[in-house]
């Protein structure tokens, strides 16, 4: 069965900064665990968080530097990093906004 090609959505102009791929499922590499780095948020249970991503990528550094320096992560799971961070700040500006 193949999948159907991702195909990008209309631009809009007030809008100008529109996703084109679907968001990323951050769930399956986030986890939260109450003993393991004060139960933060890491990545795919290794005790590397999701903070620790942020900001190593905040500081300049590069998707393939970071990969470099943590052979156990993956491409993906910086991406979920993202994912995660980005949900986060959207649940908390809506209940801000409420």
């Amino acid at each position: 069965m193949g999948r159907r090609p991702l195909r990008a959505p209309p631009v809009d102009a007030a809008a100008p900064y529109q996703a084109i791929l679907p968001p990323m499922d951050w769930r399956s590499r986030i986890t939260i665990e109450p003993g393991k780095r004060g139960g933060r948020p890491c990545i795919r249970g290794l005790r590397i968080t999701v903070y620790d991503i942020l900001e190593y990528l905040a500081g300049g550094m590069s998707e393939d530097e970071i990969l470099h320096d943590f052979p156990d992560l993956e491409r993906e799971d910086i991406r979920a990093a993202l994912a995660f961070a980005a949900e986060r700040e959207k649940k908390i500006h809506r209940s801000s906004a409420a």
